[in-house]
């Protein structure tokens, strides 16, 4: 399953196409760089602090002919820096000599190097308060707090914010972000927990770890295979700024290389929010927490099993009938009835069974939870397998309890599952409402690949609560929606589950369609 953005991030990549037929390969002149140049800055270096400000930052600059990257190394840690600029921060105490190796590599591997000597003080001690939010008095475990809106996030390189797209709250789930685990040792070592899978740009990424990058089908980004790996990092503050450097990688759950220095923007007892110029140039955001997210704490409150067989039980179900305005609203040509041929449980599944009359007409069923089983806020989660047939359009999904009085969409609507009738490996995820300020509906949704919709049963879910609404699909997020106060999303709701024909989403029905079945094995409700 792969999510399809609204929002998605585009990188480039370099193609190289030869053929097939031909046994000898041209990759142009194999070189070696030269006129290596190597300059350093001390930052804070004046002549009244010949060996810099304390920081013990170090900015360097190297340039070669037909050079296609560089390397620095230090002391056993290396860093790529592929337009030549790097900074390095030197850590020990007091004024000390430092060699860094800096390497121009040219195509083929091909390579020159030079050696450079620097004289860096560095007295700068990290206040108390910040070594005992990043380790404590040992070790701390951060991870991206993913619950937060903006918790990743791209802008210019001299902002402070993420001003060009933050990702609402769970964005990239499953794509290796959220698994992630950094260690904060105070012995200045730190290890990341990749769960074997990371995120990031396509370059930095096959350039620093080796991990090439392939788009899946749906344009969307794989997670790249990296195993656990450590490194080891100092706090410095240039400037006055508080900033994170890492000797190597500097990987917090989204990579996108640079020179591996994170600037601290703001930082509490468990958080902090992070920013690191790329390779792409561009200041990138993230936002750590060394708090783990909140257990799944729920209970079950009530439940439909669709154990006894029959019609659906009248303490949870009742019926809309009938063909509505205008085709419900949209343009659908069924006749919902209460018919056992049309809803009926049987071994141990509800079954919502749309059919063709015979004349040109259908008749189907739409069952609903109005005025018996109505919650505000919790978790909801629905098993059910789908209808293949062109032209169905199955439902899942929950109106305001004060419908009747306020009328739609001032009520809202949570579409915990929808279908179209023309494709049917696709779910769809959508909140409706009025919005007040432009006085004016308003929704916003998103997709998601499923290919076996009506062949397996799938969990469509949704978490609500005063804060955000997920909808997911299998634990895969669908769609976030951050929820405030002024939204109608913070009062009782009820559940419908219907299957209709043809109308605004389901289309042209295939002209051989006789009948087709929705099947729930239970709805389960958590709070």
């Amino acid at each position: 399953m792969k999510n399809l953005k609204y929002v998605m991030l585009f990188f480039l990549s370099l193609t190289l196409m030869v053929s097939c037929d031909e046994e000898d390969y041209e990759f142009g002149d194999i070189t070696t760089p030269t006129n290596l140049q190597v300059s350093a800055e001390i930052v804070g270096m004046d002549a009244t602090n010949p060996y810099g400000d304390g920081t013990g930052v170090v900015n360097f600059t190297a340039t070669a002919d037909n050079a296609i990257t560089f390397k620095y190394s230090n002391d056993g840690s290396e860093k790529l820096a592929p337009f030549g600029t790097t900074s390095i921060s030197f850590s020990t105490q007091g004024i000390h000599t430092y060699t860094v190796t800096v390497i121009a590599i040219g195509t083929a591997g091909n390579s020159t190097s030079k050696t450079i000597d620097v004289e860096v003080f560095a007295d700068y001690a990290p206040p108390a308060d910040l070594t005992e939010m990043l380790y404590g008095d040992g070790s701390k475990t951060w991870r991206v707090k993913a619950e937060t809106a903006g918790h990743l996030g791209v802008g210019p390189a001299d902002e402070i914010t993420p001003v060009w797209w933050a990702a609402p709250p769970f964005d990239k789930v499953g794509l290796g972000v959220y698994d992630d685990r950094i260690v904060f040792n105070s012995d200045g070592t730190v290890n990341y927990i990749t769960n074997d899978t990371a995120f990031g740009q396509s370059g930095p990424m096959d350039q620093d770890f080796g991990t090439p990058w392939t788009a899946n089908p749906g344009g969307e980004y794989e997670s790249y295979p990296l195993a656990n790996f450590d490194d080891t990092y100092t706090l410095t503050a240039p400037g006055g700024q508080e900033t994170l450097n890492f000797a190597d990688k500097g990987y917090l759950g989204f990579y996108v290389g640079g020179d591996h220095s994170y600037q601290i923007l703001e930082r509490s007892a468990t958080e902090m929010m992070l920013k690191i110029i790329g390779t792409d140039t561009n200041a990138w955001f993230v936002i750590l927490t060394s708090e783990e997210e909140a257990g799944d704490d729920y209970s079950l409150v009530w439940a439909d099993e669709f154990d006894t067989n029959g019609a659906p039980d009248p303490a949870n179900w009742t019926y809309d009938l009938g063909t509505g305005t205008s085709g419900w609203g949209n343009q659908e040509l069924q006749n919902y009835t209460d018919n056992a041929e049309n809803v009926i449980i049987e071994d141990g599944f509800l079954k919502i069974t749309a059919k063709a009359t015979g004349n040109g007409g259908y008749t189907s069923a739409r069952i609903k939870s109005e005025g018996l089983q109505e919650f505000t806020y919790g978790k909801v989660e629905i098993r059910a397998k789908l209808p293949a047939s062109e032209g169905t359009w199955p439902a899942l999904w929950m109106l305001g309890a004060n419908n009747a009085t306020v009328g739609w969409p001032a009520c809202g609507e949570m579409d915990i599952m929808e279908q179209v009738g023309w494709d049917k490996s696709r779910t769809l995820g959508t909140f409706h409402w009025f919005d007040n300020g432009t006085n004016a509906n308003a929704s916003y949704g998103e997709s998601l690949d499923v290919a076996d919709t009506a062949t397996e049963f799938h969990v469509y879910s949704i978490e609500w609560n005063e804060a955000s609404i997920k909808i997911s699909v299998d634990d895969v997020s669908v769609v976030t929606l951050t929820n405030n106060p002024d939204f109608p999303f913070n009062a009782d709701f009820f559940f419908i589950m219907n299957v209709a024909m043809g109308g605004t989403l389901g289309g042209d029905i295939d002209p051989a369609f006789t009948e087709d079945t929705m099947e729930v094995d239970y709805i389960r409700v958590y709070q």
